[in-house]
């Protein structure tokens, strides 16, 4: 199933490149409806926006609730290169996302199951499916890049 993922996780990618020509952390990500089809897309942009929830997860979903008309996301499937934080872990648990897919494994802040596990908590009342390192390499190098650049730059 998560070779299933990768047309996606490409897609997430092209918005993670875009965040890093903005000077954004480069993560990316994308919602898709039931039929596969991309009805959210989104990339880091707290820098530009001035907003601490301005993660790409968070931009998704919203873009996705808009398209939908309803702020319950069942059904869907967010696709992002990150491992989720607790707060767009949270968010994907009260959105009711059927599906959470990430590329690199964030072990400093992932809450998807490397530092928490926020979407199996079994005391929540909802508990997305998660499928874990679709393109992994590819989406750990980008972010490996922007901060190599910030450091010599």
């Amino acid at each position: 199933m998560p070779e299933s993922f990768v047309p996606a996780m490409r897609l997430a990618l092209a918005e993670a490149r875009r965040a890093f020509e903005e000077g954004e952390i480069p993560i990316g990500a994308v919602v898709l409806d039931a039929s596969g089809e991309v009805i959210g897309t989104g990339r880091n942009d707290r820098e530009r926006s001035a907003d601490p929830t301005g993660h790409a997860e968070i931009v998704a979903m919203r873009r996705a609730a808009s398209s939908l008309g309803e702020w319950r996301l069942s059904g869907c499937t967010l696709v992002v290169t990150l491992e989720p934080c607790t707060m767009c872990a949270g968010a994907s648990v009260q959105a009711r996302l059927d599906r959470v897919v990430y590329g690199a494994v964030d072990p400093k802040a992932g809450a998807v199951g490397s530092l928490w596990d926020v979407v199996r908590d079994r005391r929540l009342n909802h508990r997305p499916e998660v499928v874990a390192e679709v393109l992994a390499d590819e989406c750990g190098a980008l972010l490996i890049e922007f901060f190599t650049d910030r450091r010599v730059g």
